[in-house]
C-alpha cells in the first residue's frame, strides 16, 4: 500500500475534548486533512518546534530526544502513521544509524513532535485517509492558515498580559518582555508577545 506524504496544517483548541489540542495534518497532493487530538505539551512541544523566535533556554522533552540522537549518530528518516483503532492513531518512527534502519512504535504525537525538530516526512496510508481524513472548507483552511502556535495553552501558574497592555510599550519593551517570557517558560505569554511585534512590523 502506498504512502501519503503529509504537512502541519495548524494546531487549534479542540472543541471536543477539555484541555486538548487538535493537531491537523494535510495531505501535500490533495485536499483531504488529518484531524488529531493531542495533548497540551505535545501541542506546545510541536509549536515551539515550528516557531522560529521562540527557543526554551532548557530543553523540552523531544528537543533532549533529538541532542540524543544526534550525539549518538541516529537520524529519524520519517513517520509513519500506520493503524487507526478506536479513534486511536498508532505511528511508527523510521530510524538509521550506520546503515541500519530500525522502527520504533511511538504515540503519533511525541513521533510527530520528534519528526519536526528532524525535518523527517510523516506519511499515512489511504485506508487510514479514507477512514479518518477530512475534507476542510475553505474558510475552515484559511483560518487555519499561519496558527501553527498553539492557541490557549493553559499559563504555568505565571503571570500573563492582557494583549491590550502591550499597546503602550515600544518594541524594544516588547522584545525584552519576549526574553523574559522565554526565560521563564511562559510560552503562552510568549507567543502573545510575538504576535504584537509582528503586527508592528
Amino acid at each position: 500500500m502506498s504512502l501519503i506524504q503529509l504537512t502541519i496544517k495548524g494546531i487549534s483548541y479542540s472543541q471536543t475534548q477539555t484541555g486538548a489540542y487538535a493537531l491537523v495534518l494535510s495531505e501535500i497532493e490533495g485536499t483531504r486533512t488529518l484531524p488529531i487530538i493531542i495533548g497540551a505539551f505535545e501541542a506546545q512541544s510541536i509549536a515551539i518546534a515550528l516557531e522560529t523566535e521562540i527557543r526554551p533556554p532548557r530543553p523540552l522533552t523531544h528537543d533532549l530526544f533529538k541532542t540524543f540522537s544526534d550525539t549518538f549518530g541516529i537520524k529519524i528518516k520519517e513517520v509513519i502513521i500506520h493503524k487507526l483503532v478506536d479513534g486511536v492513531f498508532f505511528s511508527s518512527m523510521i530510524c538509521e544509524k550506520d546503515g541500519k534502519e530500525e522502527q520504533i512504535d511511538a504515540r503519533t504525537s511525541d513521533a510527530i513532535a520528534i519528526a519536526v525538530r528532524f525535518d523527517a516526512p510523516i506519511y499515512t496510508y489511504e485506508n487510514i485517509l479514507d477512514k479518518a481524513g477530512v475534507y476542510l472548507k475553505i474558510e475552515e483552511e484559511m483560518a487555519l492558515e499561519g496558527k501553527k502556535e498553539v492557541e490557549k495553552i493553559p499559563a504555568d501558574l505565571s503571570e500573563t498580559k492582557d494583549k491590550s497592555s502591550f499597546s503602550k510599550l515600544t518594541l524594544s519593551q516588547l522584545q525584552d518582555q519576549l526574553n523574559q517570557a522565554v526565560v521563564n517558560e511562559n510560552y503562552e505569554l510568549a507567543a502573545k508577545i510575538r504576535d504584537e511585534i509582528s503586527k508592528r512590523t
